[in-house]
């Protein structure tokens, strides 16, 4: 007799937790013919208790030092690099090659290094001292814009997730990430290699589900201050930029179909989530009459 394939049922990353849906929905996407697992069709209260996650996480990450949040991603990379083979392997069950699989699991690593690098440099890149024609000091300084709504890249499982998480993060934003509806495997073992980490809970969560069924609640949440958006669907894009009007909400197009290019190793993606704060000063008059700085 032949036996029925028992599939693994992937859950979903919430607040450093892996809870189920709450719909208690799921589906089964197949490469080749083959079920690839059971994947949780995220709901509404899903991205909306990740939200809340998310915002609670926030001010803890967002007040680390640049040195500590390095850290923490230099971590993530560690532990990836450790689980290489499980990636690789679940990269070959969604169809790729097994060369394709070590590119994409390695370029991941060194694209999480990279931005690892830039934690405690963009500040020095993106500040200024500003002239100005009064006794003062006028210091501008990059602050993280908050809170993030991601859309991963459909078409690879790994290296846009990866891509466009790690720049986010970087300067003390949080994140809800919905990840590849055809391609979810690594999505959900990547949250594993994150809870395994340094990264506090709630910095990095990530549903699996339909883009059809989140996108109006990603895009309108009131306490989501900006959006990433990965894809070419013009209807799409029209739709979150209309819904994030309500809020002012940041909103971010970005073209991974060329997710290997080095045009995606960039600071200016981090800046994407900036925001830039102006202070002044006055300039204090000390010792003599006529002296001072």
């Amino acid at each position: 007799m032949s036996r029925l394939e028992v599939l693994k049922t992937y859950k979903i990353y919430i607040g450093g937790k892996f809870p189920r849906t709450e719909s208690g929905r799921f589906y089964t996407p197949k490469v080749g013919g083959k079920s690839l697992g059971n994947i949780c069709l995220s709901s509404r209260k899903d991205f909306k208790n990740a939200v809340v996650a998310a915002r609670s996480a926030f001010s803890k990450w967002s007040s680390a030092t640049a040195y500590n949040r390095s850290q923490v991603l230099y971590r993530i990379a560690e532990i990836l690099e450790g689980r290489k083979a499980q990636f690789v392997e679940e990269l070959t069950q969604q169809g790729s090659s097994k060369s394709q699989a070590n590119k994409e699991v390695e370029t991941s690593i060194d694209r999480i290094i990279y931005y690892a690098g830039w934690c405690d440099k963009y500040t020095q890149l993106f500040s200024a001292v500003n002239p100005v024609a009064t006794s003062h000091f006028n210091f501008t300084a990059p602050e993280p814009t908050g809170v993030v709504s991601v859309f991963a890249p459909e078409e690879n499982s790994l290296i846009g997730l990866v891509s466009t998480i790690a720049p986010v993060i970087a300067s003390g934003n949080t994140c809800v990430v919905l990840a590849s509806e055809k391609l979810p495997l690594c999505a959900i073992t990547f949250a594993e290699v994150i809870n395994a980490s340094d990264v506090p809970g709630g910095v990095i969560n990530i549903l699996t589900g339909k883009r059809s069924e989140l996108l109006e609640h990603m895009a309108s949440h009131m306490d989501v201050n900006a959006f990433l958006y990965t894809g070419n669907d013009k209807k799409e894009m029209l739709s979150i930029q209309e819904l994030a009007v309500e809020n002012l909400k940041r909103v971010r197009l970005k073209d991974f179909s060329n997710v290997y290019s080095l045009d995606h190793e960039t600071p200016y993606y981090i800046e994407d989530f900036l925001e830039m704060k102006t202070t002044w000063h006055p300039i204090e008059k000390i010792g003599a009459a006529g002296s001072g700085y």
